[in-house]
């Protein structure tokens, strides 16, 4: 009985361990790609319309009264971070391109100069719907990538939580399991201790 009590509480500490360094390696992934995502953002100096834009929201203007609850909490704030990135992208240069093509996407505009290729103003319109939509999926991206330093996060204070606990339960099983067996085993009336 004491060779398995041991032999789990080995098998316990080795699980404790690869937890411990799982969860390590997760914190430094997590801390990697947060960085990365900052200073690629910070590096593109992008701010989003100051506060007193904000006050006065119009159909067709820089500031659209949908953009009042998603993008006026950034109000004049450097874009850092993957949410800002996100609210950025999809409720300020989405509506932008919404408003300039009527709804239309990049692939119908295309298609449209194509059948056109004398019509300046709808290949200016393409271009800038083309420029729009980069800059919109790339920092999309951002957000993506800060998402995924998010749940690495998560992901490592969970594998120490149970590595943790892991190496409790092992150490416990260890202390337990050296304790000497009782054995009721009456020889002649005695009970019989093992050793």
């Amino acid at each position: 009985m004491r060779r398995s009590t041991s032999l789990t509480a080995i098998v316990g500490v080795a699980l404790a361990a690869i937890l411990f360094v799982a969860g390590g390696l997760l914190m430094w992934g997590s801390a990697y790609v947060h960085n990365e995502v900052h200073s690629q953002l910070a590096a593109q100096k992008i701010f989003f319309p100051p506060k007193a834009a904000f006050a006065h929201p119009k159909a067709g203007t820089e500031i659209t009264p949908s953009m009042v609850p998603s993008v006026s909490q950034y109000a004049g704030q450097q874009m850092l971070t993957g949410q800002q990135a996100e609210s950025y992208a999809d409720n300020f240069i989405a509506v932008h391109i919404a408003n300039m093509t009527g709804g239309q996407t990049y692939a119908q505009l295309s298609a449209k100069a194509l059948a056109n290729p004398n019509d300046t103003k709808l290949a200016g319109e393409v271009a800038g719907v083309f420029k729009g939509e980069t800059l919109r999926s790339m920092l999309l991206n951002a957000f993506g990538w800060w998402k995924v330093s998010q749940i690495t996060y998560i992901a490592s204070l969970i594998a120490f939580g149970l590595g943790g606990l892991t190496l409790l339960a092992s150490l416990l099983g260890l202390t337990i399991g050296r304790r000497p067996e009782i054995i009721h085993e009456v020889i002649d009336g005695t009970p019989v201790t093992a050793a």
